[in-house]
């Protein structure tokens, strides 16, 4: 019994050994080092529109380039709300031209934001653009009369 016994852990310790110097691990592709060609250049990535007052929607422009040798093609433009509303063509931009991604936001509501803009191009790439910026609070009434202005007239 016992040489029954060694025998089989001997065979089991040989095949684990035989394994761990036969183990092949499949291949994870890091996106962060893909070997794509990097094929559109943004003017910015971030634009702070500083202090804005609320209820007025406000804009700004991203502008790119296709540095590649093919046309690129914006996929999508995704804002991460429904607050941020991007306006972009569909139309191929050729290689070496520009075009421009238009995002307005909606300042509806007073405080500081921070709104991402995704860029989905030629499938499977993106890109990330950043809009930021302050809303304060604007009065909900007009200013009161000034009844002093009224005397000065009068002198």
């Amino acid at each position: 019994m016992k040489k029954i016994f060694t025998l089989i852990c001997a065979l089991a310790f040989t095949y684990v050994a035989g394994a761990q110097t036969n183990v092949t691990v499949p291949f994870k592709e890091d996106k962060t080092t893909s070997t794509i060609p990097e094929v559109i250049s943004l003017k910015e990535t971030e634009y702070d529109f500083g202090k804005i007052p609320q209820g007025k929607p406000v804009t700004h422009v991203f502008t790119f380039t296709n540095t590649g040798t093919t046309p690129l093609v914006l996929d999508n433009v995704q804002a991460s709300c429904g607050c941020t509303t991007p306006e972009w063509s569909k139309e191929p931009v050729p290689a070496g031209a520009t075009a421009k991604i238009n995002v307005g936001y909606n300042a509806a509501n007073d405080g500081p934001f921070t709104k991402f803009i995704t860029i989905t191009y030629n499938g499977t790439q993106n890109k990330q653009v950043t809009i930021k910026g302050e809303v304060w609070k604007t009065p909900t009434t007009s200013a009161p009369e000034n009844s002093g202005l009224g005397f000065l007239k009068n002198q």
